[in-house]
């Protein structure tokens, strides 16, 4: 059972204290209270459910206390631990109205909570005027854990009001308010300075369990307000402590036995200070070292127990019997933990316990002693013993008896005297040394006690002694290849034999490595391994144990695998220069077969993966183990590692060496692809690819810009410091543009200048463009569009490389209005999505990568007016063959629309894309139906402004054929249509 508390306002009015014990046959339960048995009959608060306790109505005053369970059958009896049932309550304050408390300013005051009676611990706030308004603590205000009291270290007018004490059961959330203390300060005057008053600390000797979290108060009043410190006296500061609350509170998690010591708080303040010092103790309860275990004994034995526990206090021992005390008596001894029962008896079978305890508690080890006590019986009986010829045999006599029972051997009648050839050992085994045919028979072992006697007859064989050949016993093979290793063993006819074959003394599992080993049976007495497609890893040692039911007899053979060298050892970088390494390492192995050459490769961050590097000498013989690499990049960091070969194959490379990087040099390496050009009016713009890290050789690599106009003989030159740059631009007001210049680029580092490129001619920018188009003219085409051409500009500097056109409408500003740029050089826009008879303003400019020249002067141009809204109504039409007469009345445009000029017939055949337009200056026309099937047709009027509204859909349908065609000329027909609303194509 574990501890239980138990709250007292609990609407479930029943404690359970919970007990469960295995046994065969099924324990039965009692429970004590404090010493005391427990009688359900007498008392009817108490019930039983298998093993637990039901306590109804419990009440402190009658049910607090320790329990303990008592489990018995019939072997014996064992107590549980002792648990303790306690309650938890919270009262409440007395209803006493509280005095006042009146201070100076800047004094300190503690308010007293003066808590009601509760269980167990309690967690207490204050609340200022009115809830829930809470006090907050800071270095200034400090609410103790420990006593439930306010303090304050120095008090301002903001904490003249009303105080109330709210305690908090942890256990029950329950929570109660204490009357209110009103607090006032006192008007003859402000508390000067003083120096620091501790008023709440720990206690000097503080006790804690390991492994819970301690926690310890300290906090004064003082003016100013103090601040406190702490630390531990003779020893580290734990790592793990934290200070909480304005480090009023040391917190101290997972406590241990290192964490034991003095601690000291401190207060200071200006006026001065003080300390308090308490001694932390860490406390452990007892742990199981060693335990007893279940017993079974001879009588007549001595029993040895001995049970070991750890623990701070340090624990004592005391043994159990069946639930009673045991103690020292005649045959029994005890000492601390160890139990001595000197020839043990039946009525010393039963249930022990050994209990370890100091004063925080106590545990229990529990162990059954079980006493024998029963007449000699052999089983099996007989028994058959094969022995091979020449070699020793050992018969075997274990009967079960208790007590030990007394041991002879007879072989016929006659009982057997012990010989050089012929003994019985301690253990009442009989042993024949070197065995021949004339001793096969039957021997009877006899064991006998005072309880009885019984006999067992070992029937005993002597055969031939069996002989193995494993072939062959030594074989080489190379990687891949194949080898069949055979195992054949001679012995007696009449016994059967059994083989197992085994791998460096492991037993080989064929389903396992089916895919390398095969057990072939080939006769009766041989078996074949097939080790096919070897790797290195199938060297070693094959073993081959046949065996009878006389002996077993092992064979080994050897397999010596040659294949690619192992990896060669350590790799040791010994001297390293600009471009060189010098290089040693230790040879692997050559798994049979000699080393032939090494091949050195390396990785650096600009290689993809390790690459071969040149050797000197190359190559690299097997005999060597040093070497240097050559040709390496200055100021690059490698790995280097080092790849065996010998006449088998490569072998895997070894381990990688440690970085290094190679010394500085010079730049070997100039910039490519350098050019230009572009670039603002009077600037110079040079670009180069920059030079990869891989070939900057050190540190404080840059760039030297050589340039001077053609020509010329001076070379101007500019330092860039960054390695990473690609530009260099130059401005100079006089040169005008295109101006050409020779150009090259250098490199350089800490160690000096490197090669400059080859030179190159880059002409100077030559600007925006600087005159605006020409004859610019602007249209309109529709009521939404207007057409825009220009002439380019004068050849010359600043070419426009295309043309931005600007709109806005005559009302509007032209930065409320939009813009346009051609695709690329084109003398020509169409500008759409206009408003219909509008007149806009127009201007053009050119642009070039540099920036845009001058507009020009601004053209006018004024949208058409709308087409007409009103679509063609009232379509009619008749149908003469294949041709249709089709009329509509006239759309009279608006005074707002564009008058109408024509109209546009569409006809559609279904399920074709073609579409055929007509158009007409009349509102009528003919229509010629290619062949049979279904039309459409729709009419819209134009205008000037463009395309008006669709009229309404008329669909028709035809028959084809000559025949129906002929028929239809006969008549006039009138086709009934049907009018669907108007649809876009």
């Amino acid at each position: 059972p574990d501890d239980v508390i138990f709250p007292l306002d609990s609407d479930e009015k029943k404690v359970m204290m919970h007990c469960e014990a295995r046994g065969n046959p099924l324990p039965t339960y009692s429970w004590y209270i404090n010493g005391t048995e427990v009688d359900s009959k007498t008392d009817f608060r108490y019930s039983f459910i298998d093993g637990d306790l039901i306590i109804t109505n419990a009440s402190e005053i009658t049910d607090y206390g320790k329990y303990q369970c008592q489990v018995e059958n019939s072997y014996g009896i064992i107590l549980s631990r002792e648990a303790l049932l306690h309650f938890a309550y919270l009262g409440a304050f007395s209803s006493r109205t509280r005095g006042g408390v009146s201070v100076r300013e800047g004094q300190g005051v503690v308010l007293m909570c003066t808590p009601p009676p509760h269980s167990p611990e309690i967690i207490y706030s204050w609340v200022f005027n009115e809830f829930p308004s809470f006090v907050a603590e800071d270095s200034r205000r400090f609410i103790s854990q420990v006593t439930g009291n306010l303090y304050i270290s120095k008090v301002q007018p903001s904490d003249v009001g009303s105080y109330i004490c709210l305690v908090k059961n942890a256990v029950t959330s329950t929570r109660v308010l204490s009357p209110p203390t009103p607090l006032t300060l006192k008007t003859d005057g402000v508390m000067g300075e003083y120096e620091p008053k501790i008023e709440v600390h720990f206690p000097t000797s503080v006790l804690a369990a390991k492994g819970v979290t301690v926690r310890l108060e300290c906090f004064a009043l003082g003016n100013p307000v103090p601040t406190i410190t702490w630390r531990k006296i003779n020893g580290i500061f734990p790592k793990k402590a934290r200070l909480r609350k304005s480090q009023a509170v040391l917190e101290i998690p997972n406590i241990q036995l290192e964490d034991s010591g003095t601690y000291e708080c401190k207060a200071e303040n200006t006026r001065g200070g003080t300390a308090f010092k308490g001694h932390l103790l860490v406390y452990t309860l007892p742990q199981w070292v060693r335990m007893i275990n279940d017993t079974q004994m001879d009588s007549g034995e001595k029993l040895q127990w001995e049970c070991k526990a750890i623990g701070r206090p340090r624990p004592t021992y005391r043994w159990i019997r069946n639930g009673l005390p045991l103690t020292s008596q005649g045959r029994v001894e005890i000492a601390n933990g160890e139990l001595t029962i000197n020839k043990v008896q039946q009525t010393d079978s039963g249930m022990y316990q050994c209990v370890a305890e100091n004063k925080y508690g106590a545990i229990y080890s529990n162990a059954e002693l079980k006493i024998l006590a029963s007449p000699p019986v052999f089983v099996p009986n007989p028994i058959r013993v094969i022995a091979t010829l020449g070699k020793d045999v050992s018969l075997e006599c274990k009967p079960k008896a208790s007590p030990k029972p007394r041991i002879t051997w007879k072989r016929g009648d006659r009982r057997i005297q012990p010989n050089k050839r012929i003994m019985v050992l301690r253990n009442n085994t009989l042993k024949i040394v070197n065995s021949s045919r004339a001793d096969e028979g039957n021997y009877v072992c006899r064991a006998e006690n005072q309880l009885g006697s019984a006999e067992m007859t070992a029937i005993l064989w002597v055969k031939e002694a069996m002989r193995v050949v494993l072939s062959p016993s030594r074989v080489e093979v190379t990687v891949g290849e194949s080898v069949v290793l055979s195992c054949k063993a001679t012995h007696d006819t009449s016994l059967d034999v059994a083989f197992q074959w085994f791998f460096n003394q492991k037993p080989i599992d064929f389903q396992q490595d089916g895919s390398h080993f095969e057990y072939i049976q080939t006769q009766t007495s041989t078996v074949d391994l097939m080790i096919r497609s070897i790797l290195l890893k199938h060297a070693g040692k094959y073993g081959c144990r046949a065996q009878t039911s006389a002996d077993t007899v092992f064979a080994e053979a050897e397999l010596l695998v040659r294949g690619p060298p192992g990896p060669p050892g350590v790799v040791i970088v010994e001297e390293i220069t600009d471009t060189t390494a010098t290089l040693s390492w230790t040879r692997g192995l050559d798994n049979h077969s000699p080393i032939s050459t090494y091949n050195l490769q390396a990785r650096s961050p600009f290689s993809l993966g390790w690459q071969t590097v040149k050797t000197d000498p190359d190559p690299v013989t097997g005999d060597m183990e040093s070497s240097m690499a050559v040709e390496l990049s200055p100021w690059v960091e490698y790995e280097f590692r080092v790849v065996a070969s010998n006449a088998i194959g490569t072998g895997d490379p070894s381990t990688p060496s440690r970085k290094v990087r190679t010394k500085e040099a010079v730049p070997a390496v100039a910039p490519s692809n350098v050019s230009g050009g572009n670039g603002r009016r009077h600037e110079l713009v040079i670009s180069w690819e920059p030079v990869s890290e891989e070939f900057q050789n050190g540190e404080g690599f840059g760039y030297i810009v050589a340039f001077r106009a053609n020509g010329t003989r001076g070379w101007k030159e500019k330092m860039v410091t960054s390695a990473d740059a690609t530009m260099y631009k130059y401005r100079d007001e006089t040169f005008p543009p295109l101006t050409p210049f020779e150009v090259k680029v250098g490199v350089y580092n800490n160690k000096g200048d490197g090669p400059f490129s080859k030179v190159v001619i880059i002409h100077s920018a030559e600007g925006e463009p600087r005159e605006a188009p020409s004859d610019v003219k602007a249209y309109s085409i529709s009521s939404s569009e207007i057409k825009v051409t220009w002439k380019p500009p004068n050849p010359g500097p600043g070419k426009p490389r295309g043309y931005e056109v600007s709109y806005w409408k005559e009302a509007e500003q032209e930065e409320s209005g939009e813009k346009r740029r051609t695709v690329k050089n084109e003398t020509s826009m169409v500008l759409t999505g206009l408003e219909g008879n509008s007149v806009y303003l127009i201007t053009v400019k050119g642009f070039n990568s540099i920036g845009q020249g001058p507009a020009s002067a601004a053209v006018t141009a004024k949208t058409r007016k709308s087409p007409p809204a009103q679509p063609p109504s009232n379509l009619m039409w008749i149908q003469e063959g294949n041709n249709i007469s089709l009329s509509w009345d006239p759309v009279k445009a608006k005074d707002n629309e564009s008058d109408v000029i024509g109209y546009m017939v569409l006809l559609k055949q279904e399920g074709r894309g073609h579409i055929q337009v007509t158009r007409t200056i009349n509102p009528s026309t003919m229509l010629s139906l290619p062949e049979g099937g279904t039309y459409t047709i729709e009419v819209h009027a134009l205008s000037e402004g463009g395309e008006g509204a669709f009229s309404s859909q008329v669909r028709v349908v035809t028959s084809s054929g000559k025949l129906k065609a002929a028929r239809c000329l006969t008549w006039t027909v009138l086709i009934l249509v049907l009018l669907v609303p108007s649809a876009s194509w």
